[in-house]
């Protein structure tokens, strides 16, 4: 099966952005829904992308917009536990609500392949060093029970002719168009650069993390690997699992020896590692850049001038936007 054309809901998102580009480098024609809060201008225009200023709870504009495509690459969500608590109401009709109805338009579209992205956060606080696919899903929050409900209600649409595949992906980090200064890598690098200082709180907690550009990498393989690869699959997709500090540490050796590291007590103790064996032992994907290959790319952001007012403009920051104009 050849896949031609794709709908990628939040593609003007922080991965979403990144992603739209790689499809459109690889001549996949490309269809982005989402509600643009963070500006139009992060997708750039081009003859095979077709932008829909919209939302997925709109079903009536996803049963006019979807025919046509072979792929949906679902991307749209409220996307952390901050910004979740925000509003849960408006996280369980976006991340939940909209899901089902969302699958059911995608068959009756004639869709053939429905790659959703899940989160690594489903399996909670677990003390085994190597999580793995086949363990107990014991998420913690609204954000991940959604995210595990929803995987479960996609396997229930998987059959001939709708592939489906789940990843569960570490934290993404590195530099995007519609850049998040809200994840810890980028955190630290951001905080590293413009103030010259770092605080960490506690340190030896884990945090799985993956460049955004194998992020994209991976779900450009998703379109074009075969049905029997993947169809009705799972998978866990990160790089290095490292402790918070050793992220602090790489920052520094990256951005200088003068960027100071304080280390503070924290009540969070949560600790995420993941195992990205079974990605590789079944469909051969590897990351090819590092935790130090994100920093490296924040920082010739920084000396570009590419991320402005990094430390107080609120598009950079999920909750402050979302405060902001008061999603509904």
């Amino acid at each position: 099966m050849s896949i031609k054309k794709v709908f990628v809901t939040g593609g003007a998102g922080y991965v979403g952005s990144v992603l739209t580009r790689r499809l459109l480098e690889h001549g996949y024609s490309v269809t982005v829904i989402d509600l643009m809060i963070y500006g139009e201008e992060v997708l750039e225009d081009h003859p095979n992308l077709v932008k829909i200023k919209g939302d997925i709870r709109d079903t009536a504009l996803l049963e006019a917009s979807l025919p046509g495509h072979d792929a949906v690459i679902h991307l749209a969500c409220i996307s952390n536990d901050p910004s979740f608590e925000l509003n849960p109401e408006l996280g369980r009709s976006i991340n939940l609500d909209a899901f089902e109805p969302l699958v059911q338009t995608a068959v009756k579209s004639g869709v053939k392949r429905f790659i959703y992205a899940s989160s690594s956060s489903v399996y909670g606080i677990k003390d085994e060093p190597d999580v793995t696919e086949d363990m107990a899903l014991e998420p913690l929050t609204d954000y991940s029970k959604f995210k595990a409900m929803c995987e479960e209600v996609l396997a229930r649409y998987k059959g001939t002719g709708f592939t489906t595949v789940t990843i569960r992906p570490a934290t993404v980090c590195g530099y995007s168009p519609r850049l998040r200064l809200d994840l810890t890598v980028n955190i630290l690098t951001n905080l590293a650069v413009n103030k010259g200082e770092i605080t960490v709180f506690g340190g030896q907690q884990k945090r799985p993390n993956l460049h955004i550009e194998d992020m994209a990498a991976l779900y450009l393989l998703l379109l074009e690997l075969p049905d029997e690869k993947i169809a009705g699959k799972v998978f866990n997709a990160g790089y290095e699992n490292h402790t918070v500090a050793e992220i602090a540490e790489m920052v520094r050796k990256t951005i200088g020896p003068q960027v100071q590291i304080i280390t503070t007590s924290t009540n969070d103790n949560r600790s995420y590692h993941i195992s990205s064996g079974k990605i590789k032992r079944e469909i051969g994907f590897v990351p090819t850049h590092s935790i130090t290959d994100a920093v490296q790319d924040l920082k010739n952001a920084f000396d570009s001038h590419l991320i402005p007012d990094s430390l107080t403009d609120d598009r950079y920051f999920n909750v402050k936007k979302m405060q902001k104009i008061h999603l509904i």
